[in-house]
């Protein structure tokens, strides 16, 4: 059934070309629905689940029970979604009568500001400076982290824009995101952005119109692929980045989205326009970007003088 699963999972829901994601640095890897279904079935072949309407929701609740000593109770929540999402699809198309996953509950949590690790602006700069732009690779690291702070593109829309993605409209570029559950979500670029995706495009020769955007690398030869760059591939970029321009923080993919939104707040922007700049459902989301705050915080912890 495991086998059946995930052949469901790749073949319909996912698409053919999705991958779970691979662990990074020994680190369980982010929450892909890919990656989620294809350990709940692995979980259920394993407990002698060999068929899915034998799956029932004490099954469900139990598998997440077993999640809880190895991830955050944000990334179980996800992970309890992706299962959610995928039977939804087989009840939709009559291959189970009910969803064994609609009556289980996720762990309680609740936050008013983020985790993910930002950096300030003097800091992306000098992350952003630090790059050698005189190789195809370089200028391409520089476009996506531009692309990230620039625009609040979270790394898997960032990733999937194709060549057509970037075009002019109003003697302005924009770019075209592709966001979560298919959505496209059009920004005009940033004057440094501007120039970081033209200069990418014309050093790389990038012409196909539907061909990827970011790209991997033919190995050492400085030349790109045709493949997309992964998230752990994008993850690997920014760390190796971070290292080569002295930033200790130990910044990830969704890093730049939050360093943009901070900055953008600071220097008088609207809470309400940036939801919509990162295009969240709620400003309570776009809200655990902004690290405002953490400004504030430190200048407080300095007034302790012993």
């Amino acid at each position: 059934m495991g086998t059946r699963l995930c052949q469901y999972a790749h073949g319909h829901f996912f698409g053919d070309d999705s991958q779970p994601a691979a662990p990074i640095h020994g680190h369980l890897p982010c929450v892909t629905p890919t990656w989620a279904v294809t350990e709940f079935a692995t979980w259920c072949e394993r407990h002698g689940l060999l068929s899915l309407p034998a799956i029932e929701p004490v099954h469900v609740a139990t598998y997440v029970e077993t999640l809880q000593g190895r991830l955050s109770a944000p990334s179980i929540k996800q992970h309890l979604a992706a299962i959610r999402m995928l039977f939804d699809w087989l009840v939709v198309g009559q291959v189970l009568p009910s969803n064994p996953a609609s009556s289980v509950r996720g762990p309680k949590y609740s936050t008013k500001k983020g985790k993910t690790p930002v950096l300030m602006a003097d800091e992306a700069r000098l992350l952003i400076e630090a790059i050698d732009v005189s190789t195809i690779v370089g200028l391409r690291d520089r476009a996506l982290i531009g692309l990230m702070v620039h625009t609040f593109a979270r790394i898997g829309a960032a990733l999937a824009m194709q060549v057509e993605d970037v075009y002019i409209q109003g003697r302005r570029t924009w770019v075209r995101l592709h966001e979560k559950g298919g959505k496209l979500h059009a920004m005009p670029c940033h004057h440094n952005l501007d120039e970081y995706l033209h200069a990418y495009l014309k050093a790389a020769q990038l012409t196909e119109a539907k061909s990827p955007l970011f790209r991997t690398m033919h190995g050492r030869s400085g030349q790109l692929s045709d493949r997309p760059m992964t998230q752990a591939d994008a993850y690997r970029m920014i760390r190796r980045r971070a290292t080569d321009a002295g930033i200790r923080t130990k910044i990830g993919n969704h890093s730049f989205r939050a360093t943009g939104i901070t900055e953008y707040l600071k220097n008088g922007g609207k809470l309400e326009i940036a939801q919509q700049m990162a295009n969240h459902e709620s400003a309570r989301t776009t809200g655990l970007y902004d690290r405002r705050t953490d400004q504030i915080s430190l200048d407080e912890v300095e007034r302790i003088v012993i």
